[in-house]
């Protein structure tokens, strides 16, 4: 498969997701009745599947990879990061506010890794 379709379809994969959470997260702060549906429990998980796998195909096809790249290992760092404020935001959060904070908080750490790609550059906000 050729660089550009992995880099098209990770891209796509991305957007997906990210749009997924914020929908997600607006839904169930506003106790949503949409969240209970069986597409909305499944759907994201295809996309982050679909995403984890275009990724690693993209990272074999250039020949970097985490934990040897930094560029790389920030996006990980970052998707750990993100993985686990998506968690508290839309399950594990004690609390409204808890969960409204974690829910901006993953967000952010979005556009990070976002910054980190388009700039392969571990510190995107510096240079």
């Amino acid at each position: 498969m050729s660089f550009f379709l992995l880099k098209h379809i990770h891209v796509t994969c991305a957007g997906i997701s990210i749009a997924l959470f914020f929908l997600r997260g607006i839904w169930s702060f506003n106790g949503s009745p949409i969240m209970r549906q069986r597409w909305v429990k499944i759907v994201p998980h295809f996309v982050d599947t679909a995403l984890l796998v275009s990724a690693l195909a993209l990272a074999y096809t250039i020949g970097q990879y985490p934990f040897i790249d930094g560029w790389l290992t920030a996006k990980f760092f970052g998707l750990v990061l993100f993985i686990l404020l998506g968690t508290i935001a839309l399950k594990h959060g004690r609390t409204k506010a808890v969960r409204v904070f974690a829910w901006f908080a993953a967000q952010a750490v979005f556009v990070y890794i976002v910054m980190v790609a388009a700039t392969h550059d571990p510190l995107p906000f510096i240079s």
